[in-house]
């Protein structure tokens, strides 16, 4: 619960930033500029190329001996890379799986870090590498992974483009936090700040919330040079853009969908998971695996083995029953008691 001192403070700290951004230039948000070139679409050594010639570099798990039982397209969370696969890589490749991650637009190694790309970009991206894939693997099953951001840019390519292209998604976490989930004074320092000083950065370790428990995790995290620790708030006014997007529509229901979220989940709040999920029409491809012990990073924490003898599960059979049994038990409520209300109630709300 907030107390009254948090919100006075809230009111004022949104006062303050009114009445500076009068006196500060208005400017749009940063978006990355396109080079207006034309390009051949291909999957290169380290590297794959766009069509309007963007590098996106990235890593590959491929099984070893045998042609693979299916690929996955792995997309990363904000401010991660595509090596934040790197336990769910081998685990799956040991499973027959061939997992492909690679940097998305403003992110790890590509040549716009720490600009903004747009979602819809983003969300093309994916489809294109999808399809370059299709034609590296020829008739096996295609299925993508997105962690966080990566959830919501999977999610938005799913929006954006016909059946078929992929064969089914796990969303680990999702970023559906849309702004009409946000608290008032969260939204509007956002807006003050990506409108005026859009180029100021700021650190999740200004507050006490952790993406995981295992302290291994975030010590490699932190030391990592590739990860961006400190983002631009245009680029979060951006993935709160995403979010809206994401959730504005439904999900497609001709592709079978996994939804994994964690209890302990400090960084994509229960509440608009809640008011998503419930949004969504019953649907017998779609399955939500709660998890009691589970962070935000879900194969980065204490259970991950847990959600990736899941995720493998599901990969060898889309709506099949997970080992652990976290899509039993009645996940859904199980998730909006944790947000405090149950997911008819929440339904009538949105």
């Amino acid at each position: 619960m907030i107390g009254r001192f948090e919100v006075m403070r809230a009111r004022h700290l949104c006062a303050w930033l009114t009445c500076c951004s009068l006196a500060a230039c208005v400017v749009d948000p940063r978006v990355q500029t396109s080079s207006n070139e034309t390009d051949e679409a291909r999957i290169e050594a380290d590297v794959v190329v766009t069509p309007d010639g963007e590098r996106l570099p990235w890593r590959a798990w491929l099984p070893e001996g045998a042609a693979p039982r299916a690929v996955i397209a792995a997309v990363h969370g904000l401010g991660d890379y595509a090596e934040s696969f790197e336990s769910v890589g081998p685990f799956l490749t040991a499973k027959g799986f061939a997992v492909y991650a690679f940097d998305q637009r403003g992110f790890g190694r590509t040549a716009q870090r720490g600009i903004w790309a747009g979602g819809d970009r983003m969300a093309d991206d994916v489809h294109e590498v999808a399809r370059l894939l299709r034609l590296r693997h020829p008739g096996v099953p295609l299925y993508g992974l997105g962690e966080s951001m990566g959830g919501a840019v999977l999610l938005r390519a799913l929006q954006r483009h016909p059946p078929g292209w992929i064969d089914g998604a796990a969303l680990m976490a999702p970023a559906v936090w849309g702004r009409a989930e946000m608290p008032w004074y969260a939204r509007a320092p956002l807006r003050v700040l990506a409108h005026s000083w859009r180029g100021m950065k700021v650190s999740g370790r200004v507050t006490p919330r952790s993406p995981t428990d295992d302290e291994q995790a975030l010590r490699q995290r932190r030391a990592d040079p590739l990860v961006i620790h400190r983002m631009r708030v245009d680029v979060l006014w951006g993935l709160a853009d995403l979010m809206d997007a994401a959730t504005a529509e439904p999900a497609p229901t001709a592709v079978p969908l996994l939804v994994l979220y964690g209890a302990h989940d400090e960084i994509v709040p229960p509440e608009p998971t809640c008011a998503w999920v419930a949004s969504q029409a019953p649907d017998e491809h779609r399955t939500l695996a709660f998890y009691p012990d589970g962070w935000h990073m879900l194969t980065r924490d204490r259970n991950a083995q847990t959600v990736l003898t899941d995720l493998a599960a599901w990969f060898e059979r889309p709506g099949a029953s997970m080992p652990s049994g976290a899509d039993t038990g009645a996940p859904v409520e199980r998730l909006c008691a944790l947000a405090g209300s149950g997911p008819n109630d929440r339904a009538a709300v949105n």
